[in-house]
C-alpha cells in the first residue's frame, strides 16, 4: 500500500510540489501546535495560498490523514533503507525514525478515527515495515526472541510519549528502552 492509494496526489509537477510543501508544513505545524494548528499558518509555511491548501485538502481531517499516511510511508522507506545495515543497527535506525513518527502521531491521534480504514491500513503498513526488521534481528540473535513488532511498537510509543525534563533525559530513557530489546 502507498500514500497514492489512500491520498490523491496531484499529477502536475507544480501542483505536486505544492502538495508536498503543504504536507511538510502541516507536519511541522501539527507537531508544534497539535491538530488545531492554524490552516492559514500551514499555507503560509508552505509558501502557498489558503485556496491551494483547500484545493488539495478540503477539510482539516483530510490534511491530518494525509500527514499521518505520509509519516507511515516514510517509516516503510526507512525500513527498506536499513536492509544493508547489520541487524541491530537496522533495528536501532528504524526505531529512531519511529520515535520521530510518534511525535507527529501524538499530535494527530486525537482527531483521527482510530478504527477508520485509513488508520487500519496505516497500522498494517507500519507492522509490515517494522516486522521484517525485528525478525532479521531475531534471526541474527541480536534481538530478544520473545518479542514482536507489536510489543516493540507499544513499548517505544509509551516511552517516547512521556514528558521529560530535557532532551538528554529523553534520549537516555529511549536508549535504555531500546537496549532492553537486545538478546
Amino acid at each position: 500500500m502507498s500514500i497514492d492509494s489512500i491520498v490523491q496526489r496531484p499529477q502536475r509537477a507544480d501542483a505536486r510540489r505544492n502538495f508536498d510543501a503543504l504536507l511538510a508544513a502541516a507536519r511541522e505545524a501539527f507537531t508544534q501546535h497539535g491538530a488545531s494548528a492554524s490552516l492559514e499558518d500551514i499555507a503560509r509555511r508552505a509558501g502557498v495560498g489558503v485556496g491551494t491548501l483547500y484545493r488539495n485538502f478540503p477539510t482539516r481531517e483530510a490534511l491530518i490523514e494525509a500527514v499521518y499516511v505520509d509519516e507511515v510511508v516514510a517509516l516503510q522507506q526507512a525500513a527498506i533503507e536499513t536492509e544493508k545495515l547489520e541487524p541491530w543497527q537496522a533495528l536501532r535506525t528504524w526505531l529512531d525514525r519511529y520515535i520521530e513518527y510518534v511525535g507527529t502521531k501524538k499530535a494527530l491521534i486525537e482527531v483521527l478515527n482510530r478504527h477508520s480504514e485509513v488508520m487500519l491500513a496505516c497500522r498494517t503498513m507500519l507492522y509490515d515495515a517494522g516486522g521484517p526488521v525485528v525478525e532479521r534481528g531475531q534471526d541474527a540473535g541480536v534481538v530478544r526472541p520473545d518479542t514482536s513488532i507489536s510489543d516493540i511498537v507499544r513499548l517505544v510509543s509509551a516511552v517516547a510519549g512521556v514528558a521529560y525534563e530535557d532532551e538528554s533525559q529523553r534520549r537516555r530513557v529511549l536508549d535504555l528502552t531500546i537496549d532492553a530489546l537486545k538478546a
